[in-house]
């Protein structure tokens, strides 16, 4: 019996032993490589005029020959696009693009912009990310040959766009840099103009507002210094917005004041009361830290609500009064915040915000409960029930509140 267990023992080592080996003899595949890029592929087309390691410009013959042949190719790919058969279209867009070098670096980022935004809108994201490494190839190449020769606007322009069209931002910010280094040193006031909006844009587009602020803080200096009032309130709106983004209340006043400062002296007062609810909005921000500023939110919420009023905007009218509410109770002022609750009433049916009017009746109830003014309170809870009723809404709140108060002995 025990020599039978060792023999079982020992042909099991061997089988284990054969089985390791041949594991370990059967090393792992390489994991599959990434297919090239079809817009480096560089064997002879039927269409070459020349080998592409041939730097040399094209004869005009050779041009007058081959330039209608891709624009018969991009025809081609565009019809199969159209016909359902992507794949096929792509790969002709591929073989133009490749062709396109013979035109030079314009012709060739030219010609990949206009793909790159067919391929993105196909979401065709191989696609897209071959044109991309293609534009960053003649960008590198373009800056290695900046040492030597001046800077193409023209290509420098076409690169940000054609980054734009394939959607990389950042890319595109980094081509007009270098566009907005030469139109500075030209001293080119409509290029400036022109090339700092749309690096600001992109900023945006980015949600990059530290970057995009000082952008849109130049316009507006180039705005005001030549008188351009459309565009100063447009960068006013943007800066203002930005530095509502990035919670910088001191800068958002200065940007407001004179917004609010130029729709005054054009008598456009319909902007006035959302204006001063931002200015209102910001001193309050900075009154954590300088409760001075608190009196400059009571006076911006005011005006809120004055001009409002006097406009017939109720809404903003109603946002007015509700911050100030919030204001006065915050500073243990229930006396004014009953009253200003009181006009909220009036305000918020002006605007027949029934909805409004149920809070508002609630908040003046809470507020004579503070002061254990029972009976009054009842009242506005009462009002608030019929409100509540009539939207079904909140009916079970305010029967609630009536119902503690019934049994209070007051």
């Amino acid at each position: 019996m025990l020599r039978r267990l060792i023999a079982i023992i020992a042909t099991a080592t061997i089988l284990f032993s054969s089985s390791l080996t041949l594991a370990q003899s059967k090393k792992p595949k390489p994991p599959d490589k990434f297919p090239p890029n079809p817009l480096e592929i560089t064997t002879d087309d039927p269409l070459s005029p020349r080998s592409p390691k041939d730097q040399q410009p094209l004869t005009l013959q050779e041009r007058q020959k081959l330039e209608p042949a891709l624009d018969a190719l991009n025809q081609e790919a565009a019809a199969k696009l159209q016909a359902g058969e992507p794949e096929a279209a792509f790969e002709i867009w591929n073989r133009e693009l490749r062709l396109r070098r013979f035109f030079g670096s314009l012709a060739e980022v030219q010609a990949l912009s206009r793909v790159g935004a067919i391929a993105w809108n196909q979401n065709n994201g191989e696609e897209v990310q071959y044109i991309t490494q293609r534009l960053q190839a003649i960008q590198k190449q373009t800056q290695s040959e900046k040492k030597t020769a001046p800077i193409d606007l023209e290509l420098w322009r076409s690169l940000g766009q054609a980054y734009q069209n394939v959607r990389s931002s950042k890319l595109a910010i980094e081509a007009y840099n270098q566009v907005l280094l030469v139109v500075r040193e030209q001293k080119d006031p409509i290029a400036l103009v022109e090339t700092l909006q749309t690096i600001g844009e992109l900023h945006l587009s980015w949600f990059d507002y530290p970057k995009a602020a000082p952008i849109y803080e130049e316009l507006l200096s180039l705005a005001t210094s030549l008188g351009e009032r459309v565009n100063e309130i447009t960068y006013l709106q943007r800066l203002a917005y930005i530095y509502e983004q990035t919670s910088q209340p001191q800068q958002s006043l200065n940007i407001l004041n004179k917004l609010a400062e130029i729709y005054v002296n054009e008598n456009n007062l319909t902007k006035i009361p959302q204006l001063k609810l931002a200015i209102a909005s910001d001193y309050e921000s900075l009154a954590k830290k300088n409760p001075n500023l608190l009196l400059e939110a009571f006076k911006n919420y005011q005006e809120a609500y004055t001009t409002a009023w006097q406009l017939q905007q109720f809404v903003p009218a109603g946002e007015a009064l509700q911050k100030l509410i919030a204001l006065y109770r915050s500073q243990g002022q229930t006396d004014e915040a009953l009253q200003a609750s009181q006009i909220l009433v009036q305000t918020q049916a002006q605007a027949a915000n029934f909805y409004g009017m149920m809070q508002a009746y609630d908040q003046i109830g809470q507020l004579y409960l503070e002061r254990k003014e029972f009976p009054q309170a009842l009242t506005a809870f009462q009002k608030g029930l019929k409100l509540a009723q009539q939207l079904k809404h909140e009916e079970a709140y305010f029967t609630g509140q009536i119902e503690k108060l019934s049994k209070t002995n007051f």
